[in-house]
């Protein structure tokens, strides 16, 4: 009978230190995510833009649209762009943690592009890119960003 008494107190103790909020597991879920592909994961799937900026070139003007893209599934941001099919560059993505993503994209694709998601449950997140053509001197290039999106 002691011995069926210690067991059960035991297994309590350890069913009450695994036991964590569902804050915490959704954020543990979108840490899982840091820097991994949007749609490859399926968090693209349930996504909205929540920020959009526009991409200028100096010489130009508006060349592209950036977006600051949400997933209610995974609570992830990341952001995915819409510029000139020759252009290339990078997309960087970051929290108010802290952690940040940067994506080199190549020219094609019809010039829209994503870069990787970083933990977007319950903290801010804002993005921005940078795209050039040609040589990328001389004015052939551009940037932008997006203002800041708390979930």
């Amino acid at each position: 009978m002691k011995l069926r008494a210690v067991v059960t107190a035991v297994g309590a103790v350890a069913a009450a230190l695994v036991v964590v909020s569902p804050a915490q597991a959704a954020t543990a879920q979108a840490r899982g995510y840091d820097h991994k592909d949007p749609y490859q994961t399926g968090c693209g799937n349930s996504a909205r833009t929540v920020r959009t900026g526009t991409i200028n070139s100096q010489l130009e003007g508006k060349i592209g649209t950036v977006m600051l893209k949400y997933s209610f599934r995974c609570k992830t941001n990341w952001v995915e762009i819409r510029t000139i099919t020759a252009g290339y560059g990078s997309i960087t993505v970051q929290n108010a943690k802290g952690t940040i993503d940067t994506f080199q994209f190549k020219k094609g694709n019809g010039g829209r592009h994503w870069g990787n998601m970083v933990d977007g449950n319950n903290i801010c997140a804002w993005g921005s890119a940078s795209v050039k053509w040609g040589t990328g001197q001389g004015g052939q290039r551009g940037s932008g960003g997006t203002g800041q999106a708390c979930k």
